[in-house]
């Protein structure tokens, strides 16, 4: 299965946030929205980086309180990594295994189409892994 196939079914906007927001706006995005991490776009809409709960964590570490001030730009991970929509499902868990990632940017024709989380690329395999079981047992016991 493709990442087109993956996110054709999606609706709603992909929430994001800009380089120049402060970190504490952002915060505010991923816990009002309940996600994990946000592609950060940067002049021309293109994607700049990633910001993650990870980023947050990290920021605070290093800066204490004051991080909440920063700019996204300044805490963010880059360069992006991304897909675009003709990867496979595989192709981008295997990616987001190698690199210790779990967000990835759908890039298509250089603007961003979709954003997908290893929590989706996990589903898709355990539903395709169930299909394929149910497929053997309705084989096994029609033989």
């Amino acid at each position: 299965m493709t990442i087109a196939m993956l996110i054709a079914g999606r609706s709603g906007e992909v929430w994001q946030c800009h380089a120049d927001d402060r970190v504490a706006d952002a915060v505010e995005t991923l816990a009002t929205r309940r996600i994990g991490a946000l592609p950060v776009t940067d002049a021309g809409s293109a994607v700049a980086g990633i910001f993650s709960e990870r980023d947050v964590l990290y920021a605070l570490k290093t800066h204490g309180a004051a991080a909440l001030e920063m700019k996204v730009r300044d805490v963010m991970t880059a360069p992006v990594i991304s897909v675009s929509t003709s990867s496979t499902a595989l192709e981008a868990l295997s990616l987001m295994t190698r690199r210790r990632i779990r967000h990835l940017p759908v890039i298509d024709n250089g603007k961003m189409v979709g954003f997908v989380s290893i929590g989706d690329l996990v589903k898709f395999r355990i539903d395709r892994i169930e299909a394929e079981a149910g497929a053997l047992r309705e084989y096994i016991q029609s033989a």
